[in-house]
């Protein structure tokens, strides 16, 4: 469509300079528009319908037409046909990797001059044959080389576009592969939230069953804690196995203070006497530094009440740039069994960054976990 309303425009701009016989003050022998100058210039715009698709084939028609109507002595002073072509073999050919292609398609653009000046000869008019032709070629490599300068702002242009387009699909893969982490640290969370308090139910259910009897109100409170860790549990892997099917609320945010006070709170009340000393980060922890921080004091909690003599020393330090947090709990027989639970505890710490360090001496159980973040090695 575009190239059709061009074509049109050259042929009418063609036709009204023919029809008034060129610019200034036309000579004596001048032939005047007719029919066969219509035809003519039509030849000279019709084919640039086709110019992108054949544009040397066009542009030698373009120039062909012109030079007869400078031969029969038309004043053709608007070559708008012509001109448009050898801007569109700039345009298509001026980057061509193919030498021969490139060279073909500049010799075409170049000839205009040439058959002028043939068609000049023929017609016995040598006068104006130097300034003609010296003209024809400045406009024929002025219009060779715009059409070269549009060819690379057009593929300019295009690489920009590409840029943008690999920019976003980057940034489309790095949100995929962000949701996958996440997914995944998610379902870690909710296997650790199940672990968690199947251990404290585990514990507490024992405790109910050996005290029933002999001090049915310390089975009572035993019962109480195993409904309530089973109810916070449910609402927990609801919650996160909505998150995981991508139609619920995202995870809750990363638990503060008043959580891990609450988590040793919990446990007292199961029964495990706890030393402490919990002070308030000076600032908000990184999500997965406090994730992880309040996992591995979960899981060791969990363990002392399993496996030691009903007692723990809890201390968490914070500063500039990590997370400590040490856990010390007398143990019975060999100490803390091997399993997931110091497992999955090393492996968050790693993530981050950090160590995670467990000690079995004089039967103490010790553990201690160092999570940098931030400007911290």
């Amino acid at each position: 469509m575009i190239d059709t309303g061009i074509a049109a425009l050259a042929f009418t701009a063609s036709l009204v300079v023919l029809a008034f016989d060129g610019f200034g003050t036309p000579a004596a022998d001048v032939r005047h528009l007719d029919g066969l100058g219509v035809l003519l210039t039509l030849a000279t715009a019709l084919p640039l319908v086709a110019r992108r698709r054949a544009p040397i084939t066009v542009a030698a028609v373009t120039i062909a037409a012109t030079a007869v109507l400078y031969w029969l002595g038309y004043a053709f002073d608007l070559a708008a046909g012509p001109g448009v072509a050898v801007y569109t073999l700039g345009a298509v050919y001026g980057g061509d990797p193919r030498p021969v292609r490139r060279r073909l398609a500049l010799q075409v653009a170049m000839a205009f001059a040439p058959a002028a000046a043939v068609a000049y000869a023929a017609r016995g008019d040598s006068l104006v044959l130097v300034p003609e032709m010296a003209g024809l070629l400045l406009c024929s490599a002025g219009l060779w080389l715009l059409g070269d300068r549009a060819r690379m702002r057009r593929e300019r242009m295009a690489a920009l576009e590409e840029r943008a387009e690999r920019v976003e699909r980057d940034a489309e893969r790095e949100r995929r592969l962000a949701a996958a982490e996440e997914r995944t640290r998610i379902a870690r969370e909710l296997h650790d939230a199940a672990g968690h308090a199947i251990n404290v139910i585990l514990v507490q259910a024992g405790a109910a069953r050996l005290l029933q009897d002999r001090d049915p109100a310390g089975a009572r409170r035993a019962i109480a804690t195993i409904e309530d860790v089973a109810r916070d549990t449910i609402g927990e892997i609801d919650q996160i196995v909505r998150a995981l099917r991508g139609d619920g609320e995202p995870p809750p945010p990363p638990p503060d203070a008043a959580a891990l006070d609450e988590l040793v709170a919990r446990h007292r009340a199961g029964g495990l006497r706890i030393a402490a000393d919990l002070p308030a980060p000076a600032g908000a922890l990184p999500r997965g530094v406090a994730w992880a921080a309040y996992r591995i004091l979960q899981e060791a909690l969990t363990n002392a009440a399993r496996h030691g003599r009903g007692s723990a020393e809890v201390a968490m330090r914070f500063d500039a740039s990590a997370v400590e947090v040490s856990v010390a709990n007398p143990f019975v027989g060999s100490g803390a069994r091997a399993g997931h639970g110091i497992a999955g505890m090393r492996e968050r710490a790693t993530l981050l960054g950090g160590t995670l360090t467990t000690a079995a001496e004089q039967g103490v159980f010790r553990l201690h976990a160092h999570l940098p973040y931030g400007g911290g090695p």
